[in-house]
């Protein structure tokens, strides 16, 4: 059985829904919780998979001794992307992913002058690949609502191709060949992680949308979860099919 060794940075941001399906696909799943002293593997075995989950820490932390693992990390990402193991980067990893194939990784802002953004919260997702073209879009509309929780940004990786975009973060979605994919949004997210994440991280969210942003995040979760469910999971499916093939 083929096994998915999922980086977890924090104790919340874990594979969810992702998870869920690989194991239904048929992976086994080991967890590496890194905040808790885990020790970053030398190696991906021939035919695993890497999935690096989100986290409040970033590229810009990884000189800081609170996150020992962030260096290893990248290190192991390089390998990977160099031997073309599969890797799936979700927020946070899809940094990391970046970083290590050569990208910058700096603070997202928008507008002219650039001011500081923080991206949280529900909103549209456009398509930038047809679906036609890229199977891992199959059957998801040029649109769809996901949940954002980042700050950083990134630029596209040299030959990489990108897939999907926010009016205030151009790169959301992207794959490097047919073995890398990185994820800035959280598609695997399920209704039961949105109000944990809001507590741990109110801070960040006020800082973002102001002080009635958790209501807002928590009535956009009632409205739109059920779609979103529906479509994550197509989304998911689709990817775990790509790296799935021989």
């Amino acid at each position: 059985m083929p096994t998915a060794h999922v980086l977890m940075h924090v104790e919340l941001e874990g594979p969810a829904r992702l998870g869920d399906l690989l194991q239904e696909a048929g992976w086994a799943l080991t967890p590496y919780r890194l905040f808790a002293g885990d020790a970053v593997p030398d190696r991906i075995p021939v035919g695993d998979l890497l999935v690096v989950m989100g986290g409040p820490m970033g590229v810009s932390d990884l000189e800081d001794p609170r996150f020992p693992f962030l260096k290893p990390e990248v290190a192991l990402i390089r390998s990977c992307l160099a031997n073309r193991t599969p890797v799936i980067g979700i927020c946070l990893g899809s940094q990391l992913i970046a970083h290590a194939a050569g990208a910058a990784v700096y603070p997202l802002t928008v507008g002219e002058p650039p001011i500081r953004h923080r991206e949280v919260g529900w909103g549209a997702l456009h398509l930038t690949a047809h679906p036609e073209d890229e199977p891992v879009l199959a059957g998801l509309h040029p649109s769809e609502i996901v949940l954002h929780w980042h700050g950083d940004t990134f630029d596209l990786p040299q030959g990489a191709t990108l897939l999907a975009s926010t009016l205030a973060c151009p790169h959301q979605f992207f794959r490097i060949g047919r073995h890398a994919w990185g994820l800035q949004f959280h598609v695997e997210i399920t209704p039961s992680l949105v109000p944990l994440w809001l507590a741990a991280d109110a801070d960040f969210v006020r800082l973002a949308n102001g002080p009635r942003g958790e209501d807002r995040i928590l009535a956009d979760t009632a409205r739109f979860i059920v779609d979103h469910r529906a479509q994550g999971d197509r989304l998911l499916r689709n990817l775990i099919g790509q790296i799935s093939a021989p």
